[in-house]
């Protein structure tokens, strides 16, 4: 049952020179009952509404049409041209002139016919078309291509091919194209950003010199780097590698970044990303209290097994668990020795740090996945955002 709450109309403003980017689900209206009139949009520049998928025709729709577009809130009118989230969302725009939307195409599960939409000069001019239609149509201010990935390795299904990362380039440039000629049109700026992988195999298999110039911003998926995957325990969004020697499946959020800087990408174009969730391990042993050691099994989690919302970890295991602190990585985990759980994850200690190296290497901002995973209070959320405002 979806219990609704209306949307304050007071007007905020804020002041930055960086991009604080947070993700919205077009589930969160379901189970988590985390809906559009809880964002605190005074601390956001941009809100990614995740996702959009994409046709068998290779064209833009609707990923979830009743959340999207049907679901009716209290005090909506009978005669709008649409409600369900999108109308929500330009009703938080109207409350907060500052704050600007952007409608995330694909993601991981939806990724699977980008290669078939950006294969022809006119498939990738009808997928362009038909995401500038869809965002000019329910109000947004820009596209986010989360296309996982043109180099391969995403969800097994999906359709991959040899060309991927050269026609990925040319859906970047028809993409700009059309944007920049319904920008003419509205007499207004609109927004073309794409979500990009941190392993090294993301950034060496596209040209990044070529790619870069038709996205406005890059949000590097700076997490993920351990998890079920993975060998051995391990902090799925360290800054600096955990590591001195660096071994080949490492990898951290300064190695990515760096990585995207040599490839020829400004830094001021590149933001980091950050996790509001962390990622549990079971059946772990003790030694090096449970780091980069091998496990049975991922352990339960909030709405999966091996994910934990932050607001879930504040209220069952942070007080519960012992909390250490990685030092080189500037990261935090939870290791239970008795039950042999660990669990990595980001806290404001380890946020704050990444605010510094953001300012520190002239990066655009901090994009993080996803609001509804933080607490009521809103305390990773504020965290990233006095820290950037911080002068």
């Amino acid at each position: 049952m979806l219990l609704f709450v209306s949307l304050s109309v007071s007007a905020q403003t804020r002041d930055s020179s960086y991009r604080l980017i947070g993700y919205y689900t077009s589930w969160s209206i379901y189970d988590r009952q985390y809906f559009i009139a809880d964002i605190p949009a005074d601390r956001l520049t941009h809100i990614n509404y995740a996702f959009a998928n994409i046709s068998r025709d290779g064209e833009c729709i609707p990923g979830d049409e009743w959340a999207d577009t049907q679901v009716a809130y209290p005090g909506d009118p009978a005669n709008a041209d649409y409600l369900g989230n999108f109308r929500q969302l330009n009703l938080l725009k109207a409350a907060h002139p500052h704050l600007q939307t952007l409608i995330s195409v694909g993601g991981w599960t939806w990724s699977g016919r980008f290669s078939d939409a950006a294969l022809t000069a006119q498939s990738r001019q009808r997928f362009a078309r038909s995401c500038v239609a869809f965002m000019t149509r329910y109000g947004f201010d820009g596209i986010d291509l989360d296309w996982e990935y043109p180099t391969g390795g995403g969800e097994a299904g999906s359709t991959q091919r040899a060309q991927d990362p050269a026609n990925f380039v040319l859906l970047l440039q028809e993409m700009r194209a059309q944007l920049e000629a319904q920008a003419q049109i509205d007499g207004r700026e609109y927004w073309l950003t794409i979500a990009a992988g941190a392993g090294a195999s993301m950034i060496d298999g596209v040209d990044w010199e070529q790619a870069h110039g038709s996205p406005d911003w890059i949000n590097v998926m700076t997490y993920d780097m351990s998890g079920a995957w993975s060998a051995v325990t391990g902090l799925h969004a360290p800054l600096y590698d955990t590591l001195p020697e660096n071994p080949p499946e490492q990898t951290s959020t300064d190695t990515a970044m760096r990585g995207y800087v040599a490839a020829g990408v400004p830094p001021e174009k590149l933001m980091i990303g950050v996790p509001f969730y962390g990622r549990g391990f079971a059946g772990v042993l003790a030694e090096n209290d449970g780091l980069h050691q091998p496990f049975e099994r991922v352990s339960g989690g909030t709405w999966e097994d091996g994910v934990f919302d932050y607001d879930d970890l504040t209220e069952r295991y942070i007080d519960v668990f012992t909390r250490y602190w990685h030092e080189r990585a500037q990261s935090p985990y939870l290791f239970d020795a008795p039950s042999g759980i660990m669990i990595t994850y980001d806290d404001p200690e380890s946020l704050r740090a990444k605010v510094n190296y953001v300012r520190a290497n002239g990066y655009g901002g901090v994009m993080f996945w996803e609001l509804s995973a933080d607490t009521d209070a809103h305390e990773l959320l504020t965290t990233i955002d006095d820290a950037l405002q911080h002068e």
